[in-house]
């Protein structure tokens, strides 16, 4: 019984040895990460930390925006595919696709439901038939729910 009442005494002096330090602090600061790699020479800033809305997230410029949309195929434009792309990281700026169809980064194109938009191309890494990541500007510019998998067709430039 004695036994019993001395057993917390020492658990709790095994608090204070260096194996238990920080066990109880706060969550250290997250470590912020580089910025992908991109075609873009002057790519948007990253979102705020206080971000909440989406409009706080899509850091990308107006110019950035009627880059996208102003799309005319061009000569050698070739079809990569299509892949079911789900929102990537919305903390990562810019109009991009992360897909396998790709394994360098390139500039191309995707369409979806009637519309279509230049877009950056970026590896995924995954195995063909993966799926994709696309960025939050991408999904408000091909107007597909944010919430949605939308199956895109995929191009890439000549």
């Amino acid at each position: 019984m004695k036994l019993m009442m001395i057993l917390p005494a020492l658990a709790l002096a095994g608090c204070t040895t260096p194996s238990f330090q920080g066990l109880f602090d706060a969550d250290p600061a997250p470590a912020v990460a580089a910025p992908a790699p991109t075609l873009d020479p002057t790519p948007p800033p990253p979102p705020s930390v206080t971000a909440v809305t989406v409009e706080q997230f899509d850091t990308t410029t107006a110019e950035d925006r009627a880059a996208a949309v102003a799309t005319t195929a061009p000569a050698g434009d070739r079809t990569l595919g299509t892949t079911i792309a789900s929102l990537g990281s919305p903390s990562e700026p810019g109009i991009w696709l992360k897909t396998p169809l790709v394994t360098a980064l390139a500039s191309g194109r995707v369409a979806y439901q009637g519309k279509t938009i230049n877009i950056e191309l970026r590896p995924s890494g995954g195995a063909p038939g993966s799926g994709s990541q696309i960025s939050l500007a991408a999904m408000r510019l091909i107007e597909a729910p944010l919430t949605a998998l939308p199956e895109v067709t995929v191009f890439a430039g000549p």
